[in-house]
């Protein structure tokens, strides 16, 4: 494993957010949605492309609270403008399990 210096995890702007829409994207190479995710006043509502369809159904994915990283810079995938990352983890069968917040706080707040 390689290390980091605190400064380098410092960069990174983890932040906490809710998905308000999730659309198909049909254009993807592998199964993905592209959500909207609201992360409050300050950053506002930010789009992403996300593989995460073997496990959540649109519906399911409405309101869930996520974690993403929102400083990287916008990434063009397919059609889609991809502008934030929301984070989660691979299971050995490739399905992607969401990083969520385990309590309640406010949309943007910062992962510290």
């Amino acid at each position: 494993m390689k290390t980091i210096e605190w400064s380098d995890f410092q960069k990174v702007e983890l932040r906490v957010g809710t998905i308000i829409d999730v659309q198909d994207f049909p254009e993807a190479k592998k199964p993905a949605y592209i959500l909207r995710v609201d992360f409050g006043e300050e950053i506002g509502v930010k789009k992403s492309s996300a593989q995460i369809t073997d496990l959540y159904g649109k519906a399911d994915l409405i309101g869930k609270r996520v974690v993403a990283v929102v400083n990287f810079p916008p990434k063009q995938i397919g059609p889609v403008m991809s502008e934030c990352l929301v984070t989660g983890f691979h299971r050995e069968d490739g399905a992607v399990v969401l990083a969520v917040p385990d309590g309640d706080v406010p949309n943007g707040v910062r992962l510290l």
